[in-house]
C-alpha cells in the first residue's frame, strides 16, 4: 500500500471535539472503572504502546491521544507512524507513559475511534490503488455513523479519496423522490435554482434518457445510479464534459476497475462507512 499524497495528509489537520470525546467516555465510565480502580493506585504510572496486528492504512491516532488526555493531560505520546501511513502486522503505532487508569480506562474508547478510522482508511486505499491506473477518484457518501461524520469523512480523505457533501446543506442532491415530488428532473433543478440560487446541483439518474435531461438543465454532477458499465461508457460519450459524473450502485471490489474504465469522474461507495470492519490493534502495557 502506497501512503497518502501531501494533499490528502494536510486534510487531517481538523479541531478535536473536547465535548464529544468527553460524551464518549461518560458513556464507557459514569461513575467510575470499577476494575481498573480495584487494580491499580491512583499514582500508578504505566507504559503502554499500540501494535497493529494487520495490514492496513493508520488514522484516527490524533482522536485516541486526545481521549488519554482527556483523562491524564500530562500522558506521554509518542506516535511512531504518521496519519495515512500503510503499515503490516506487528508494527508499533505509538508509545505512551501516564497514569496507569487513564491508559486502561481511555483504551477502549479510544481504540474503537481508532480501529473504526483506520478500517475506513484502509478500506478507502484498497479501493483507490485498484483504480490508480484511471482517473476516476473515489467518493465517500452520508451512510455515516450518527455523531460520527466528520471522522468518517475525514478517515476517507486520509485514504485517498474525495469527501462528497458534508450533509443536506451544502449542495443540493436531486434523488428519485425529489424528482417524482417536483414533477420531473427539469421541474425539480428549476425548484432548487429559486430556492437556493448559490448552491451546487447533483441530479441522480438510472436512464440515458434522464441523463439527456440533467444535462439540458445544465446541472453541475449527475449520479449514474446502477447503471450498467456499456451504459455509463455511452452516458460519458453523451456528457462530453458538460457535468461531472458519479458512479454509484453495488460497488465492489470485483467491478470497481470495470467502472473505471468507463470515464467517470468518481465513484462513491456506501460500504466505506456503513459497512466498517475495524482495523485490529492490540493495547499492550508495562509496570514502570
Amino acid at each position: 500500500m502506497s501512503q497518502a499524497s501531501n494533499s490528502i495528509e494536510s486534510a487531517i489537520e481538523t479541531a478535536i471535539d473536547l465535548d464529544r470525546i468527553d460524551r464518549w467516555l461518560a458513556e464507557d465510565v459514569r461513575t467510575g472503572d470499577v476494575t481498573t480502580d480495584a487494580v491499580l493506585d491512583a499514582s500508578a504510572p504505566v507504559a503502554a504502546r499500540w501494535v497493529a496486528k494487520a495490514e492496513g492504512v493508520v488514522a484516527g491516532l490524533a482522536e485516541a491521544e486526545a481521549v488519554f488526555r482527556r483523562l491524564d493531560p500530562a500522558l506521554d505520546w509518542r506516535a511512531a507512524v504518521a496519519e495515512g501511513e500503510a503499515v503490516v502486522a506487528g508494527t508499533e503505532l505509538v508509545t505512551f507513559e501516564g497514569a496507569g487508569r487513564a491508559v486502561l480506562t481511555g483504551e477502549r474508547t479510544a481504540l474503537n475511534i481508532a480501529q473504526r478510522m483506520s478500517g475506513i482508511a484502509t478500506a478507502t486505499r484498497g479501493y483507490v490503488e485498484l483504480i490508480a491506473e484511471h482517473p476516476a477518484r473515489i467518493l465517500d457518501t452520508r451512510k455515516t455513523v450518527p455523531g460520527l461524520r466528520d471522522l468518517d469523512k475525514k478517515a476517507v480523505a486520509i485514504g485517498g479519496g474525495v469527501n462528497h457533501r458534508a450533509g443536506l446543506y451544502d449542495l443540493a442532491m436531486i434523488k428519485d423522490n425529489h424528482i417524482v415530488a417536483a414533477g420531473g428532473i427539469t421541474a425539480a433543478v428549476a425548484a432548487v435554482r429559486a430556492h437556493a440560487p448559490d448552491i451546487g446541483i447533483e441530479v441522480e439518474t438510472t436512464t440515458l434518457d434522464e441523463l439527456d435531461e440533467a444535462l439540458a438543465a445544465g446541472v453541475e454532477m449527475i449520479m449514474l445510479d446502477n447503471m450498467a458499465p456499456e451504459t455509463m461508457v455511452l452516458a460519458v460519450e453523451r456528457t462530453a464534459g458538460r457535468a461531472r459524473l458519479e458512479a454509484s450502485g453495488n460497488v465492489g471490489r470485483d467491478n470497481i476497475v470495470t467502472i473505471a474504465a468507463t470515464g467517470v469522474d468518481f465513484i462513491s461507495i456506501g460500504a466505506l462507512t456503513h459497512s466498517v470492519i475495524a482495523f485490529d490493534i492490540s493495547q499492550r502495557i508495562d509496570r514502570i
